[in-house]
């Protein structure tokens, strides 16, 4: 027998292929032992009645044998019709007039699928039974109960890991680095960089955006200005300037005093400056800062000096060699230090997925409202979604089953149902006999009468 031989693969793709085709080899071996077990009950039992129906053929003529006789006929016709039927699922069965009928499911996979898929878009994915299960289920609640556990949180730090590993070698191959590379030097070569930086800079000031983080800046500063350590780095710079400007005049003077007091002046001074700043408004350095970010969004818009400069920059982001060899170069380290961290089971990416994950589950477990709001969101979306959703996923299931091979789709459905299949044979035997025995007693009803009723009666 001709055995093919496997094709090549990739080390990653082998490794995650082999346990799922194994697996997959595994529950057909299965299925296949359990089939053919049934297979043999079924017409075990067929070939008992026709022993049955033979051996009354050749006992004395009784009432009683013709009774076992008709049991064991309308137990063979049960048999045989339900063999029929359960086989000309899977197969044709060549008799005059009825093989059309045979072979059901190769013949109909195509609108057999189009019905499976019809059917899972409208009884699984709509959106009332997506929401009615949402709010069976609450999510959120499941979530957060999952997430709690420590164990599940290392376990999804785990598989993040993974799945961050697994696009790092898909981004390591050549051909994908390649397209990245023409991908990027595309976006760049339709990136009007003066105009972007206009449009940058206009979100940033919006409703004076910018003053908010000005305010914060501020705060920040005056903070800095007001400890001991702004102050001394002051004082030791007046120090450093009196010495190497005026040698003499430092060693004359009291230089140590003379840069404290410099020092609480100079920061005196700055900190005045910034909460003025900070507490008016209207204040002309403000007003400054908004006239000269007005003008640059303007240069940038139309000035062309400032669009020659950003095709300049744009020119030399996509071909510059000196820069295309630093940014992969620094990639090279980026990716080697990632993949090591990766390929740790206690990884930092690890770690921190997993205490993101238990800060999520311990914030969704405390707060109910949240939770609430998160499912209603969930709701939401797959009432949203779930038309388009459930549309692609019944073209995908229809195009499969029309990608397969009938035959194949008919060995692969007898192999999965078949099984119970079966038990309608054994059952049309098992209900034909009783049938068969109801109808005798019908048609033999006053002998069967006078046999019950004795010689007495």
């Amino acid at each position: 027998m001709h055995v093919p031989f496997p094709q090549p693969q990739a080390s990653g793709e082998a490794a995650a292929a082999e346990p799922a085709a194994s697996t997959a080899s595994a529950a057909s071996a299965v299925h296949a032992r359990q089939l053919t077990r049934a297979k043999r009950q079924a017409t075990g039992l067929l070939l008992a009645v026709i022993a049955v129906f033979a051996l009354t053929h050749f006992l004395p003529p009784s009432l009683a044998v013709r009774c076992l006789r008709a049991v064991a006929e309308a137990a063979m016709v049960g048999a045989l019709a339900d063999w029929f039927a359960v086989s000309a699922l899977f197969r044709r069965i060549p008799l005059p007039l009825v093989s059309r009928h045979t072979d059901i499911i190769a013949r109909n996979k195509d609108r057999i699928g189009g019905n499976l898929a019809g059917f899972v878009r409208d009884k699984f994915l709509d959106a009332p039974s997506l929401v009615a299960m949402i709010r069976q289920h609450d999510p959120a609640r499941m979530l957060a109960q999952w997430l709690a556990a420590p164990a599940n949180a290392e376990l999804l730090g785990r598989q993040v890991a993974r799945l961050a590993l697994t696009v790092l070698d898909t981004i390591e191959d050549a051909k994908i680095q390649a397209f990245l590379a023409r991908a990027a030097r595309t976006l760049v070569g339709r990136l009007d960089i003066s105009a972007t930086m206009a449009s940058a800079l206009g979100a940033l000031t919006h409703e004076g955006r910018h003053q908010a983080l000005l305010d914060a800046l501020l705060a920040r500063l005056g903070e800095r200005v007001r400890t001991p350590e702004t102050r001394q780095f002051i004082a030791d710079t007046l120090v450093q300037w009196l010495r190497r400007e005026h040698p003499l005049k430092q060693r004359m003077l009291p230089t140590d005093w003379l840069s404290g007091k410099g020092a609480d002046a100079i920061a005196h001074a700055v900190d005045t400056l910034l909460k003025a700043i900070a507490e008016d408004p209207q204040h002309e350095l403000r007003e400054a800062l908004d006239g000269a970010i007005a003008r640059l969004i303007e240069r940038l818009q139309q000035d062309p000096e400032w669009a020659r400069r950003g095709e300049e920059i744009r020119s030399y982001l996509q071909n510059d060699e000196l820069l295309g060899e630093y940014v992969s170069g620094m990639w090279q380290q980026v990716r080697q230090r990632l993949r090591a961290d990766l390929q740790d089971e206690a990884s930092e990416l690890s770690r921190r997925v997993a205490g993101m994950g238990l800060w999520l589950g311990a914030s969704l477990a405390g707060d109910a409202a949240l939770r609430v709001r998160l499912n209603v969101r969930l709701e939401l979306w797959a009432a949203t979604f779930a038309p388009d959703v459930a549309q692609s996923v019944a073209e995908h299931i229809q195009a499969t089953v029309q990608r397969w091979n009938a035959q194949e789709t008919a060995r692969l459905v007898e192999l999965h149902i078949g099984t119970d299949l079966q038990y309608i044979r054994i059952n049309g035997t098992i209900v034909g006999g009783l049938i068969g025995l109801a109808l005798f007693g019908v048609s033999h009803a006053a002998p069967l009468w006078a046999l019950l009723a004795g010689p007495g009666g």
